[in-house]
């Protein structure tokens, strides 16, 4: 099992590079000169999400997902809710844009607002855009076919996990309210946009969990599973894992949205009768 191979299954990828260089870019932008660093408590979000990432997909979490089903959902969790979230509260771009060439970064950041190449990333990012992205991936990616196809080719598995960050990534800046995506959505909308995209991960959970025979022939193939558990239950422990540990994030930023809809207005100054303007 995972405890196990905790010291023995731990894998660098392609995936890892990447994280590499968004590190070295964070730390590069960090140490700008006569730039501030920006609040202590983001660093904390952004090394709390690097930590995440690495642990789905370099730790014996990624190893395991090929002989159990609940630890695959696991790792999905993580991709689609967790690291993402802790990513956008860090607010890293400004930071990472820092790191480049002042010639660069002025291109890029006019290409994104303004250029040709740039519109595609400009219609993704509006929110319910977004949110048929995000919502349509995590259901597409779980049809048999292509989730049986994403554990067979290392190719395909490495574009489920990409879509799943990236539409996690812009997911995530909408329903808690990130700038520069703070006023795309008021808070009942915000509160509405997470919580539908909940009920979509609801629903795939339940069918996982009614289904009365495996769904995935990858996992109901293999000859034995650690634990010597049944492929239909390994498929009913998913469904739970995407339920309930799935439902975290979703929660919280759905309590949020309703909290800051419901918080009261600050008051206006009291003006004293009788007293003259300044």
């Amino acid at each position: 099992m995972i405890a196990g191979a905790l010291w023995t299954q731990w894998a660098i990828d392609p995936s890892f590079s990447l994280m590499g260089i968004m590190v070295l870019l964070w730390w590069m932008g960090g140490r700008a000169g006569g730039v501030a660093r920006g609040p202590r408590r983001r660093s904390v979000w952004f090394w709390s999400g690097v930590a995440v990432l690495v642990i789905a997909l370099n730790s014996p979490v990624d190893v395991e997902s090929d002989r159990l089903f609940w630890v695959h959902m696991v790792q999905h969790v993580l991709l689609l809710t967790v690291a993402p979230a802790l990513l956008v509260i860090a607010r890293p771009m400004p930071r990472v844009l820092r790191a480049l060439p002042r010639r660069t970064r002025l291109a890029l950041v006019g290409e994104v607002r303004h250029g040709r190449w740039g519109a595609p990333l400009r219609l993704l990012a509006r929110p319910w855009v977004t949110w048929a992205a995000f919502c349509a991936t995590l259901l597409a990616w779980h049809v048999p076919t292509l989730y049986d196809a994403a554990l067979r080719t290392q190719a395909v598995h490495d574009l489920e996990h990409f879509t799943y960050l990236t539409t996690g990534l812009l997911f995530w800046n909408h329903a808690l309210a990130i700038p520069p995506f703070a006023r795309a959505l008021g808070w009942p909308q915000r509160a509405a946009y997470t919580a539908s995209a909940m009920v979509a991960g609801w629903i795939l959970a339940i069918t996982l969990a009614v289904v009365p025979h495996p769904l995935y022939s990858f996992y109901s193939d293999l000859a034995v599973r650690p634990g010597g558990i049944s492929a239909l239950t390994d498929q009913q422990l998913a469904a739970g894992i995407m339920w309930v540990p799935g439902s975290i994030t979703f929660t919280i930023a759905i309590v949020l949205a309703i909290y800051r809809w419901l918080e009261p207005a600050p008051a206006a100054p009291a003006v004293r009768i009788g007293s003259s303007a300044p």
